[in-house]
C-alpha cells in the first residue's frame, strides 16, 4: 500500500442505501434499495471496497451514518426553517420517520470504527439510538425557536412528486438548480428508521447527544448565525 502506517480505511457510506424501509427499524443486512443517483453511487461504491477487501485482503470498516446535523450543516437547514413558519406541511400517508446523528457522534463513531479491534471488517449503521418522526423533530425545533403558532397540515404526495419530475426535466438540462426535485420530496415521505445496537454491542458506543437537547442546541447555533 505504500504506507506502512497505514491500519485501516474507513469507508464513509450512507444508511440511503437502503432507501425506503419496509418494515422498520432495519439493520446492517437489510436489502440495497437506493432511490436517485446519489444514493446509487454510494451503493456501488460501497459494493465495490467491499469486494476489492475481500480480494485483496485490504483492511476496512464501513460507517452508514444517518441523517447528519448539528452546527454549520445546511442540508437539514430547511427543516428549521420551515418549524419557523406558522405552517409545517407534511406529506403521504407514511409515519414519517426519521434517523439522525448528531455531528460530534459520528466524529466519535469514525475515530471507533479506525481504531477499535472489533471494528475491522465491520459495518455499521450511525444513528441515534431511537428514530424520530419529523413532526416531533418540527415541534422540538419550533419550541426552541419560541414558535407556538406552528400547526401541521398534511398533503398528499404524488404532486410533489409530479412537480419535481417536471422541474428536474426543465432545470437540469440548463444547467439550473431544481426549485424542487425528488429527492427533496422523499425526504417528506420515506419511512428510514435503523437498529443501531451494534455500535453498542460492538463497540460499546453510546451516543453523548440526545436528539431534543442537539436541536435545539443546533437551533441556537443557527439563530446567533443568522441563518434563521
Amino acid at each position: 500500500m505504500g504506507q506502512p502506517s497505514f491500519k485501516r480505511f474507513v469507508h464513509v457510506s450512507t444508511v440511503g442505501v437502503h432507501g425506503h424501509i419496509e418494515d422498520p427499524p432495519a439493520d446492517e443486512n437489510y436489502r440495497f434499495n437506493p432511490g436517485d443517483i446519489y444514493q446509487r453511487t454510494k451503493a456501488e461504491a460501497e459494493l465495490w471496497i467491499r469486494d476489492f477487501s475481500a480480494k485483496n485482503n485490504f483492511p476496512i470498516a464501513i460507517v452508514r451514518p444517518a441523517a447528519i446535523y448539528g452546527p454549520g450543516d445546511k442540508r437539514l437547514l430547511k427543516v428549521f426553517k420551515m418549524a419557523s413558519k406558522p405552517i409545517f406541511p407534511l406529506f403521504g400517508k407514511g409515519q414519517g420517520l426519521y434517523h439522525l446523528i448528531h455531528v460530534d457522534d459520528l466524529t466519535d463513531i469514525f475515530i471507533l470504527a479506525a481504531v477499535h479491534p472489533r471494528a475491522l471488517g465491520e459495518i455499521f449503521i450511525a444513528g441515534n439510538a431511537q428514530p424520530s418522526r419529523l413532526e416531533d423533530i418540527a415541534r422540538t425545533i419550533a419550541d426552541e425557536l419560541g414558535n407556538k403558532k406552528m400547526r401541521y397540515v398534511r398533503f398528499p404526495a404524488w404532486p410533489l412528486f409530479l412537480a419535481a419530475d417536471i422541474c428536474e426535466a426543465i432545470c437540469r438540462p440548463l444547467g439550473i438548480e431544481p426549485p424542487i426535485y425528488r429527492r427533496r420530496v422523499a425526504f417528506f415521505t420515506k419511512d428510514r428508521a435503523f437498529k443501531t445496537e451494534k455500535l453498542q454491542a460492538l463497540l460499546g458506543y453510546t451516543n453523548r447527544t440526545d436528539v431534543r437537547d442537539g436541536l435545539r442546541s443546533t437551533a441556537r447555533w443557527y439563530r446567533k448565525t443568522g441563518w434563521l
